[in-house]
Formats: C-alpha cells, sequence, structure tokens
C-alpha cells in the first residue's frame, strides 16, 4: 500500500496492465481506521493493482470536483480510465470483488475526479 507522498509510489504507477486501487478515507473517521489494515492485506495479495490510501483533507486536490461523503471511497483506475468511484461498505470482499469484476474490459465511469489524476499521483511522489 503506498501514501501519495510515497516516494516509490511514481514507480509503482509505471507498470503495464495496471489496476490503481485509490481509497480516499479521512484520519477522523473510524471506519477508515478500521478498514486500512485490511485494505493494505488485499494489496499485497493483488500483484496487479496499486493501492494508495489518500486522506482526503491532506490530499484535496486529487478529488478535483468530486465530493467524497461517506467513507471508504474507492477509485478504481485503468490505464487514463477511471472504471468505477463510489462508497463501499468497509467490508474488504466487497472490494475484491469489484477488483476482480474490472479485469474484463468495460467503459470508463463519468467522474468529476481530475483528468490527470495518475499524473497528480506520481507528481505528488516525487515531491516526497
Amino acid at each position: 500500500m503506498y501514501f501519495p507522498n510515497s516516494p516509490t509510489l511514481a514507480n509503482a504507477l509505471e507498470q503495464a496492465e495496471l489496476t490503481v486501487v485509490l481509497c480516499f478515507c479521512a484520519a477522523w473517521c473510524d471506519a477508515c481506521k478500521a478498514y486500512q489494515p485490511k485494505f493494505e492485506a488485499l494489496g499485497q495479495q493483488q500483484p496487479n493493482a496499486c493501492f494508495i490510501w489518500a486522506d482526503i483533507e491532506d490530499y484535496p486536490e486529487l478529488l478535483g470536483d468530486e465530493d467524497v461523503e461517506n467513507f471508504p471511497t474507492i477509485a478504481l483506475v485503468q490505464g487514463d480510465n477511471i472504471r468505477f468511484l463510489g462508497t463501499l461498505l468497509p467490508h474488504i470482499e466487497h472490494l475484491n470483488r469489484l477488483i476482480q469484476s474490472m479485469q474484463t474490459p468495460g467503459q470508463p465511469q463519468q467522474t468529476a475526479l481530475p483528468e490527470d489524476l495518475i499524473a497528480q499521483l506520481k507528481a505528488l511522489s516525487q515531491k516526497a
């Protein structure tokens, strides 16, 4: 699992065929605190995915014009396409099933997240 300011994140984001699993959270959120270790453990089981934990208060620019009202809010990005953005119940098996379902080609989801989300993540990583 990476944080947006992880110095190795930019290199991880360069992998081909990578699915980025971005969890928008908040430090004050009790559900997020309980979810984080499960999110990290799932990330270790997914070699073709890059799991990123982003506190929305520390990295609001990653949201663009998107409003996060509930946690955890997950974004799944493949290439430059946001395939999913939404709130999931904090049960890690739901995220695991969602990631598995995203392995088949599909259409991107329309969101208000920044179009250059992956580039922003790379830039934050390189500042660290």
